[in-house]
């Protein structure tokens, strides 16, 4: 039995965007355009809660509430945001969107009220906590050693992972994991980036601490509340644009002394994770976009390394601790057909002129022949009796890499035996008649 191949294999550019298109379409296909409310209401009585979804509910609950508590904002402001939150989320058609994205609202409306929370509630600030951590568990300042060089070519290259990359990516991984990945793989992309950056800020206003532009600046004298931020190196970026845009952001952040955990490294290891998870065939890249972004944070004096691995640390427990039972195996999981065709698999390949081909239901078939031919061979010698000369078994592996299938030695062997075993007879016959004459 001869494995069928493709005879032309899709090389042009329209070819190759098709797979991409059909997984688009199929993505909008899939979404739900409802309106009506009453939908969402009875999903919501229909669902099952679980101990793990009451707890992540509970937390989302609590910090919107002392979000809303601490702000400073008028009333009618405090009580339109969770308003306005309801009314997307009971719409069918944009809950799709906000309910799996409220884990990231959640952080994003702790992280900008966390300047209103008042000063005697806060924590001491740390200021020689991380530089001596890291010279105690790395044997030296690694972050000051790369702030030791600079050049306007470093200071671009450490921007675009750091200023522009940083808040892009996180969009785009969901895009690839709703347009391409299994489903519930944005739902699942969505509640672990949210409560990676949600439990960081939390850490980053229980545990202040300075970042290496303030020993810089500052040195190791104490710090308080009071103080602006400082865009360190990404003042160098609004000397080379002519602007003042980063001196802003920083001078007026919410939260000046939030080094530990770095979430530019929380978010970078947990994009790598999932596209590593759902998409390996570019692994070398992921991880590498992390190694250049840790560089950057650290050249940019914005971190120190052990806020790094803080932020790796927090992404990867997460990632596991949120993974769905049906992600936990990639060999076991669910790819609707679109996205396995965008996703570059190899199931059905479409040929001009000929028939699809589908390797693994071949291969399946095969394997069934040759255990199918084995048993019946082996039937068929134990119906004949045991004087009865077996059969030879005709032997048929497949040989990747080749485009045939081995089985031809095996079938001279069994006409060779086979002649022999015609002679063998012959001559019995012959002995038997001449006794009977």
């Amino acid at each position: 039995m001869s494995l069928p191949l493709p005879t032309n294999l899709p090389t042009s550019p329209a070819a190759l965007s098709t797979p991409a298109r059909l997984a688009v379409v199929a993505a909008f296909q899939r979404l739900d355009l409802g309106l009506n409310p009453r939908t969402t209401l009875e999903r919501a009585r229909k669902w099952q809660p679980t101990t793990a979804g009451v707890a992540q509910l509970a937390v989302m609950f609590a910090v919107w509430v002392y979000a809303l508590w601490v702000m400073t904002a008028p009333l009618f402001v405090r009580v339109a945001i969770p308003a306005l939150w309801a009314l997307v989320v009971l719409v069918p058609f944009s809950s799709q969107l906000m309910w799996p994205a409220t884990p990231v609202l959640t952080w994003v409306i702790l992280f900008f009220s966390a300047r209103y929370i008042p000063t005697n509630a806060r924590p001491a600030i740390h200021v020689n906590l991380l530089p001596a951590l890291e010279s105690v568990m790395y044997g030296a300042n690694i972050s000051d050693l790369q702030t030791r060089y600079t050049h306007p070519l470093l200071d671009i290259l450490a921007w675009l992972p750091y200023g522009v990359l940083h808040f892009m990516l996180p969009v785009v991984v969901a895009l690839l994991l709703w347009i391409f990945g299994p489903r519930g793989s944005a739902q699942y992309w969505g509640k672990a980036f949210g409560f990676m950056n949600l439990c960081g800020v939390i850490t980053q206003i229980l545990l202040p601490c300075a970042a290496p532009w303030y020993e810089i600046i500052h040195g190791l004298t104490p710090a308080n509340y009071g103080m602006p931020g400082s865009p360190g190196g990404l003042l160098r970026i609004d000397r080379v644009f002519n602007s003042t845009g980063y001196t802003n952001t920083f001078g007026s952040a919410p939260l000046v002394f939030g080094a530990f955990p770095s979430l530019h490294s929380g978010c970078a290891v947990m994009e790598a994770l999932f596209l590593a998870h759902f998409f390996p065939f570019l692994k070398p890249l992921y991880w590498g976009y992390v190694g250049i972004l840790w560089w950057a944070t650290m050249y940019l004096s914005h971190h120190y390394l052990i806020d790094l691995t803080g932020g790796a640390c927090l992404s990867v427990l997460v990632f596991y601790l949120f993974m769905p039972d049906d992600f936990k195996d990639i060999d076991n999981i669910h790819w609707p057909s679109s996205a396995n065709a965008g996703s570059g698999a190899y199931e059905m390949v479409q040929s001009n002129g000929h028939a699809e081909v589908d390797f693994d239901e071949e291969i399946r078939r095969l394997e069934e022949d040759v255990d199918g031919s084995a048993v019946h061979d082996d039937i068929e010698s134990r119906g004949d009796g045991a004087d009865s000369p077996s059969k030879p078994r005709n032997k048929r592996t497949v040989s990747w890499g080749e485009t045939r299938v081995l089985g031809e030695e095996g079938g001279a062997d069994g006409s060779s035996s086979g002649q022999q075993q015609t002679g063998q007879a012959a001559g019995t016959a012959q002995v038997a008649t001449a006794k009977r004459q």
